[in-house]
């Protein structure tokens, strides 16, 4: 079926089995002593059958690491930890490259260095400027690891040169202001990476592999030209680079590229315009999350072989599932970095919402290694998230499982969520896992809601209850009033708003909901060359490479459609709107609701609502009136526990997971990963 996925390819002296790449992605794995879990994620991802895998950024010395903790590779005492990591893969036809990566003035750390001594917008530390001297070592160490790296056992590096680390600092006027050989024309400024793959390969051999993560779009300004990047890259080949990987915007640019509201393969334009230009293999990166979208890229001729660094977090066995005709049973990324890149921002290993096997490999072994000695039945009741993962994981552990769900379609949460923009694909994580507990035998009962009577006399080993949240109610005059609504009743549909909207609340979802009343009237569209298109425009992304950096200035922009509702936002508490939003992807939502104009005010109190609209005071007791068609109450959540207090007394084993167990803690994350160690836990 992926004709052209699946064929092999000849890389340098490789054979890759296919043409899917698990993409490097730093997961905290890799550092200090995790060697043997970093070892058991990758296996796993060998036995799903990649291509090739490339690891997280390893530094090439102490001031290219981009924290305190950072993995290195410099001196041979740290080879052995390399080797023993690697055994595991040992047997299979996947093969595995190492990624160099020099942060450069991104180094979280007080010892960082650049070309130029110019401090990043989104880090503290103001780098020092390399000297000659320095540049000139820290050409030597990439040299140096890419040897260590192939004496550990590696088939490969790939050498980062985009995304605005090191090498990308050297190449723009943005970060280079130097007036040195490094510096000033573009051909001084390429030097740097120059000579890094020149004398890489001539201490490598020819037959190691070197890829070049070049950056075709830096999407900040000062950036480079595509002219410019097509020379480096000819000038690359020549030295010795064997493949060349699709780098897509600076960490501190202000456009979103692997987040929801990224179209599948929106960047794949960018790897076609280099692929016409090289002789080598070009890999095309970002949202292509299901073999259907990465095949495309390929059947286009867009490039070579397709990088999904989040996919494999998701499903380690998406490559197989693919090949073997099971790729309805992937568990689709859904992009929403909370649980692997939010996670590494703020120091933590990462994992993945809607798997949280990932990087716990070793541990959900052991949960899984005790298979029951009878078939003990079990009853959940509630299909969310928190639900449908405790059913599948019983079913792996052996029950006999019987889920309950009231409404007449599986999703809870998630079937609110996927009405937001970027967030539609949400619903396969529902089909992932109610597909997988019927191939498993577990029964679904849909428009079924269980008296205890039932539940008491149905003979269940265990009954475990994920009955969800229902949303708060907010006190004050006229909050009964017909147009005063909850986020449930907007996004299900059962209210429609008006014109003029007011949001109460101040988190994820008021902040879900703005974003739905902006753009759910560009959601409608299923063509994908128009949904790329409306994102191009949205951002300013510049895809016939005009402009240097690959952003449109803003005088030149389209102007956007006016959005069909005025949206004012209010909560009591001080602060910021969406502060808790994840590092990855809330400044996106808090760019967005200022770019359009929503209207926010914290520290209110809301007096009343009626006819004419809402009225608050603010916190010097001043009294406002908005007049409002609609406000939207978005006030965070409750348990939904009935059924948990009047079982409790009743059945000797009764468990409450997800938010009907702490709705304050409502997430899908917890909710997915409670769901599964509670099952996991169980005895018949």
């Amino acid at each position: 079926m992926y004709k052209k996925l699946f064929s092999p390819l000849m890389v340098g002296s490789l054979k890759l089995p296919n043409r899917i790449i698990m993409g490097s992605m730093h997961t905290g794995l890799e550092e200090g002593l995790s060697y043997k879990k970093f070892g058991a994620y990758l296996r796993a991802r060998a036995e799903g059958e990649a291509g090739l895998i490339i690891t997280g950024g390893i530094s090439p010395n102490f001031a290219g690491k981009g924290g305190p903790f950072a993995e290195r590779l410099w001196h041979r005492g740290q080879v052995f930890k390399h080797r023993s990591m690697l055994q595991g893969l040992k047997g299979y036809d996947t093969k595995i490259v190492m990624q160099i990566l020099h942060t450069g003035r991104y180094a979280y750390q007080p010892f960082s260095v650049a070309p130029s001594p110019i401090k990043a917008p989104i880090n503290p530390f103001t780098p020092k400027k390399l000297s000659l001297h320095g540049i000139e070592q820290t050409i030597d160490d990439f040299v140096h690891t890419a040897v260590l790296a192939r004496d550990a056992g590696y088939h490969g590096v790939e050498v980062m040169g985009s995304e605005g680390y090191l090498i990308n600092q050297f190449l723009v006027t943005r970060t280079n202001k130097r007036q040195d050989q490094f510096g000033g024309s573009y051909k001084n400024r390429a030097e740097f990476p120059l000579a890094i793959i020149k004398k890489m390969r001539d201490k490598v051999g020819k037959d190691f592999l070197i890829i070049f993560r070049i950056s075709l779009l830096d999407l900040v300004e000062d950036g480079s030209s595509i002219e410019d990047i097509l020379w480096l890259a000819n000038e690359l080949e020549k030295v010795g680079v064997d493949i060349f990987n699709s780098g897509i915007g600076w960490h501190e640019a202000r456009v979103p590229t692997i987040a929801g509201v990224v179209p599948d393969g929106a960047f794949s334009f960018a790897s076609a315009k280099l692929k016409k230009h090289v002789t080598v293999p070009v890999i095309a990166v970002n949202r292509m999350n299901t073999p259907e979208a990465a095949e495309a890229v390929l059947q286009n001729n867009e490039a070579d072989l397709v990088s999904l660094a989040r996919p494999f977090l998701a499903d380690p066995h998406f490559a197989k599932k693919a090949r073997t005709g099971d790729a309805a049973r992937i568990n689709t990324c859904i992009a929403c970095n909370q649980e692997c890149l939010d996670k590494i921002f703020v120091g933590h290993k990462a994992s993945c919402l809607v798997n949280p096997s990932a990087g716990r490999e070793k541990t959900y072994q052991n949960l899984l290694s005790g298979k029951l000695k009878s078939q003990s039945r079990l009853a959940i009741v509630g299909g969310g998230p928190a639900g449908l993962a405790a059913a599948l994981m019983a079913l792996k552990k052996g029950f006999h499982v019987d889920l309950f769900e009231r409404l007449p379609h599986l999703g809870g949460q998630f079937s609110l969520a996927q009405k937001i923009p970027g967030k539609g694909v949400y619903q396969k994580t529902v089909e992932y896992f109610s597909g997988e507990i019927a191939v498993l035998g577990g029964e679904i009962h849909l428009s079924t809601a269980p008296t205890p009577t039932q539940l008491v006399d149905g003979g269940y080993r265990h009954i475990i209850l994920a009955t969800g949240v229902k949303p708060r109610e907010v006190g004050f005059d006229g909050a009964n009033h017909p147009r005063v609504i909850s986020y449930e009743e907007l996004l299900s549909g059962k209210k429609i708003p008006g014109k003029k909207v007011g949001i109460i609340g101040g988190g994820g979802i008021a902040v879900d909901v703005a974003c739905y009343l902006l753009f759910s009237h560009l959601e409608s569209s299923t063509n994908l060359e128009e949904m790329r298109q409306n994102y191009y425009d949205e951002w300013g992304i510049d895809t016939e490479f005009a402009y240097p950096g690959g952003l449109i200035p803003k005088d030149q922009l389209k102007e956007r459609p006016t959005p069909p509702h005025t949206i004012y936002m209010f909560k009591r508490s001080p602060g910021p709107f969406g502060a808790r939003l994840g590092k990855t992807t809330g400044w996106i939502h808090r760019m967005l609701l200022k770019k359009y104009g929503v209207k926010q005010m914290s520290e209110v109190d809301y007096k009343a609502f009626g006819d004419q609209g809402l009225v608050i005071a603010d916190k010097d007791q001043n009294i406002s009136e908005f007049p409002l068609d609609t406000l939207v109450v978005c006030a965070g959540q409750i348990s939904s526990r009935s059924l948990y207090d009047e079982l409790k007394p009743l059945h000797p084993s009764i468990h409450i997971i997800g938010g009907a167990h702490k709705a304050d803690e409502l997430d899908a994350a917890h909710a997915i990963k409670e769901g599964e160690f509670l099952a996991a836990s169980l005895k018949d």
